[in-house]
């Protein structure tokens, strides 16, 4: 019945989406992090791609109504953040001017280095956790930041600073496990991610 319940989950509506999630979140199992074991509490939210501007539209629906009850939502669009550390460090200028001279392959490689996960982009998203006061943090652009910054290994670097409050990933793809395989981030549906296994997928968690 329970397994029954799970995968008719994955067929929800953008509404269905929006109540599960309202629900969810904004219940104290959720926000005192009960169920994990001993587990990071990171969870992901897997959306179809076609789905992403109705979930947009869902996530600042969201931040509103948990706002209103009291959960306070620090949102870390992945994207802007990388525009941020660029422009903080004087080099996005000359990366955009670069782009037009190098090939793709060299471009990724110089992104990859000037935005390494470990050593620039964790720091500053700790820097906007220590910035603000929140319950749950909100990871969003996911899909505007491939390939030069790689969700699982953005889960990875942050598992160590990201552990004191709820962390959820919103997916523009499918998280799936496999027993044989472990589980993996599935970008777009199509681009495999990795593996990353110690996340949560929301739509099966229960209050």
């Amino acid at each position: 019945m329970a397994d029954n319940l799970i995968a008719n989950r994955t067929s929800y509506g953008i509404a269905q989406k929006y109540d599960h999630l309202l629900k969810v979140i904004g219940s104290q199992r959720f926000l005192t992090m009960q169920g994990l074991g001993n587990e990071v509490p990171f969870f992901i939210c897997p959306f179809p791609p076609e789905e992403s501007v109705a979930m947009n539209r869902v996530r600042k629906q969201l931040v509103n109504a948990l706002e209103k009850i009291g959960v306070r939502i620090l949102t870390v669009n992945l994207y802007d953040t990388v525009i941020e550390l660029l422009q903080k460090r004087n080099i996005l200028e000359r990366i955009l001017a670069t782009e037009k001279n190098i090939a793709k392959d060299q471009l990724l490689e110089l992104l990859q280095g000037v935005l390494d996960a470990k050593s620039h982009l964790i720091p500053a998203i700790a820097e906007k956790m220590a910035a603000n006061t929140f319950d749950v943090m909100f990871l969003t652009g996911v899909g505007e930041v491939f390939p030069y910054i790689r969700s699982h290994n953005v889960l990875n670097n942050l598992q160590s600073t990201a552990k004191d409050k709820p962390t959820l990933l919103f997916f523009p793809g499918t998280y799936t496990f496999s027993p044989g395989e472990g589980s993996s981030l599935d970008l777009f549906g199509r681009l495999r991610d990795d593996k990353y296994y110690r996340a949560f997928d929301i739509f099966n968690y229960d209050i």
